[in-house]
């Protein structure tokens, strides 16, 4: 079954594209918020150090377990109503966090937060491709919602910040509890219900992926700490590849499918799925070194930390909001979805200059460099992903494109963290007794850097080769219509 996408005409349009971009900028930062807090939580709350990892790692074994899920709940059972669920249960899962008295308890609401992420994100992309369905209020609403994909991360650092030097870590959490309340209080006001696609759940499939996709982002985390060849990491691994196996198996023989895999077919689609990965794989890996880099070798604090990447969203949205939403109904998508990982791949390799002596400028152009290369490449991705997908299929299409975003930066972590850990101790090595001062500490990890970096350039690299030789398409179109919208009031 499928239905219209509600005429913009019914609602505010500004107001729900705010709605929307509000909860998609809450649900991405917070997979970054804590990064910078993590010393204080360790203090505050007596934290192993083996433990600390999980306020991280559950928040990402949630959120990236529970995609697909949560993006077909919202196409079968309305995706208004699911995107509310999704939000109120994140914004809950926030209070309960700032209030933890434990490491059980903080462990268990970050992970409720991603559940309620996975829920949410997926739903909220498919609310905004059936809504917006004129080409310039599609193009205007695709940019500010990519700006806010994008830029996410960094604006989570500079919140982490700000939050952790002048407040307390808690209220990194506490503040998604008034900001979820008030998109509760709009989304029935403003956004439109859709009605449910009418058939049942795959319960076995969504079992079965649900647990392959968390056990699959636990592995990477697990080979980025213990490395590749450790049992964990392989035994991990292993299950979750089984499991994967089993989820297709299940949906090949379904009636009525989880992830019906025609959804593949389409080149374009799946070359941006693919295209988001190879980026989302070295954004994530800039977050996680330039922040380790800023603060361990140039001694900057969680606050300063924050504002000196500031530029990087900036520009994001400048690419996004401004000068790409308003040049793709113009040009197409095709010309950005080239020059953006491009102008990644350039980033990647000014970043693999920076050294112990490099000032702050240097590093200033190259986040701009990787600003105005991931604005150019969002906006279109997150368009060509719900291009030409039947409304009724938009939550699970908008699904595989954050399921792209988060393995990505999974693997990214995964892979890119190895091969900085085996440089800064082959460097500690030749140091010998220096890398125990802190110029050699600082010496082995630029050095491990660099090698992390050289390898985000083949990887921004491969995003190239996949966008040049799978986007075919130039123009894109709203999703198909059907006989009358849905409507709850």
């Amino acid at each position: 079954m499928t239905e219209a996408p509600p005429s913009t005409a019914t609602r505010n349009g500004g107001l729900a594209l705010a709605v929307i971009c509000v909860a998609q900028l809450m649900v991405v930062l917070d997979a970054t918020v804590v990064n910078v807090a993590l010393p204080s939580i360790r203090d505050d709350l007596n934290f192993s150090l083996d433990n600390l990892t999980w306020v991280v790692t559950a928040y990402s074994l949630a959120f990236g377990g529970l995609l697909l899920f949560g993006g077909r709940t919202g196409d079968l059972f309305g995706r208004r109503r699911m995107f509310m669920i999704g939000i109120a249960i994140f914004a809950g899962a926030s209070l309960v966090g700032g209030f933890a008295t434990n490491e059980a308890m903080l462990i268990v609401a970050r992970a409720a937060q991603g559940a309620g992420g996975a829920i949410a994100a997926p739903t909220a992309l498919a609310l905004l491709a059936t809504t917006f369905t004129e080409p310039a209020a599609r193009a205007r609403a695709f940019g500010v919602f990519a700006a806010m994909a994008a830029s996410g991360g960094a604006l989570g650092l500079l919140l982490g910040g700000v939050l952790t030097d002048y407040a307390s870590w808690r209220w990194a959490l506490f503040i998604n509890a008034p900001i979820g309340a008030i998109v509760l209080f709009l989304a029935p006001r403003v956004l439109n219900e859709s009605q449910g696609a009418g058939t049942k759940l795959d319960l076995p499939g969504a079992i079965s992926v649900t647990a392959g996709m968390s056990t699959l982002v636990y592995g990477l985390t697990k080979a980025a700490s213990d490395g590749w060849g450790s049992t964990t990491t392989l035994v991990t691994l292993a299950i979750a590849a089984v499991l994967l196996v089993a989820f297709v198996v299940i949906e090949l023989n379904s009636s009525h499918p989880l992830m019906p895999f025609h959804i593949f077919a389409n080149r374009n689609r799946s070359g941006a799925y693919l295209i988001m990965l190879f980026l989302a794989a070295a954004l994530f890996t800039t977050f996680y070194f330039l922040a380790q880099y800023l603060q361990n070798v140039h001694g900057w604090s969680p606050f300063h930390t924050g504002i000196g990447f500031l530029p990087m969203p900036a520009t994001i949205m400048f690419m996004s909001i401004v000068v790409v939403r308003r040049l793709i109904p113009k040009i197409g998508i095709r010309p950005f979805l080239t020059v953006g990982p491009i102008l990644a791949i350039a980033a990647m390799i000014s970043f693999a200059q920076l050294d112990a002596n490099s000032s702050y400028w240097p590093f200033f152009g190259s986040i701009l460099l990787l600003g105005v290369g991931m604005g150019c490449s969002f906006v279109p991705l997150t368009m060509t992903a719900v291009n030409g997908v039947e409304p009724h299929e938009t939550g699970l299409a908008s699904a595989l494109l954050n399921t792209g975003q988060q393995v990505g930066g999974a693997i990214g972590l995964a892979v890119f963290g190895t091969i900085f850990a085996h440089a800064s101790a082959d460097r500690a090595r030749e140091l010998g007794a220096q890398a125990r001062t802190a110029a050699g500490q600082s010496d082995a990890f630029i050095s491990g850097q660099h090698h992390a970096f050289e390898a985000a350039i083949v990887v921004t690299a491969l995003a190239l080769i996949a966008s040049l030789t799978l986007i075919r398409v130039n123009k894109v179109a709203p999703p198909a219509p059907a006989a009358a919208p849905a409507m709850a009031e």
